[in-house]
């Protein structure tokens, strides 16, 4: 496949959003698309490793036209997403998975070269435990985001329920950031507050922590901590919010200081929040935001 700086790794899906208020949209969609799309418009090469039916390929060609490389693993169908809002508080929400397509397993990887892997999963339905030692052992450095096990499929309605993940602590072994909102970060440390719960994973080993929440971004790495307010004027494109924060801030992160790299990740999610879809910006309009942080 080649030499990338981040290489993502999910499930692609389509998405059915119903508002608050307004009517339904139906249209391609995960954490895959979203932080693959933000990392490559600031500038990073970027791959997609994916798994779906092939019969949905042309869900792969926005990326693919501005320059991600695309990796699909064939599976009888591609996941589907329903997300219901039911309040105006954009973080109050229902979601569920009629289609799936499956676990992946580190026999179907193709070989690559990548500075950073990023396992974007939707559910809990796409990395097992085999798989994410797998890919630590090949020697990636690896980032998650904790939905991909809070994030819990019932087999017989489809219902995804936020749940505690009694693995966590072996899971958190093999990655060296980790992504999650405040209200996963709630359900696995029973901590209400932000600054705790992202303490409690550095008590438990992670040495990097980002926690997105409604109004903004928190990042702690190596006892300093920094939490920027994002500067959206609407939500209307909050589906994906956490994906693109995390995707700007591990962009920037590369070659840049916590503080930076959080005010970089508050301000390039800012931007796609006020429009559906994935982040469609440049690089110029997320340092022009970064100056109303």
């Amino acid at each position: 496949m080649g030499k990338f700086d981040i290489t993502f790794i999910g499930h692609m899906c389509y998405d059915e959003i119903k508002p608050y208020t307004g009517g339904a949209t139906i249209a391609p969609g995960s954490a895959v698309l979203c932080g693959a799309m933000a990392a490559a418009r600031v500038g990073k090469k970027v791959a997609v490793i994916t798994k779906m039916s092939p019969k949905d390929a042309h869900i792969l060609e926005p990326m693919k036209e501005i320059g991600i490389k695309t990796f699909l693993i064939p599976a009888p169908e591609t996941t589907y997403m329903k997300v219901i809002h039911l309040t105006n508080n954009v973080d109050e929400r229902e979601i569920f998975q009629s289609k799936n397509a499956g676990y992946f397993s580190f026999a179907e990887i193709p070989a690559f070269q990548s500075k950073h892997v990023h396992l974007a999963g939707i559910t809990d339905q796409e990395f097992t435990l085999d798989f994410i030692i797998d890919m630590k052992n090949a020697g990636y450095n690896l980032s998650v985001d904790m939905q991909s096990f809070v994030r819990q499929v019932n087999s017989k309605t489809g219902n995804i329920s936020m749940s505690d993940v009694p693995e966590k602590l072996e899971l958190l072994r093999y990655f060296d950031k980790v992504k999650l909102d405040v209200v996963e970060a709630k359900m696995l440390t029973k901590k209400s507050e932000i600054l705790k719960s992202a303490q409690t994973f550095i008590d438990w080993g992670s040495p990097e922590i980002v926690i997105t929440q409604a109004n903004g971004v928190l990042a702690r790495a190596n006892g300093s901590t920094c939490y920027k307010r994002f500067t959206n004027r609407s939500n209307r494109g909050r589906t994906g919010r956490g994906d693109t924060t995390f995707a700007g801030y591990l962009s920037w992160r590369m070659e840049h200081g916590l503080e930076e790299s959080t005010a970089f990740a508050a301000a390039l999610a800012s931007i796609k929040m006020e429009t559906p879809g994935p982040f469609a910006g440049t690089l110029e309009d997320v340092q022009k935001r970064m100056k109303k942080l």
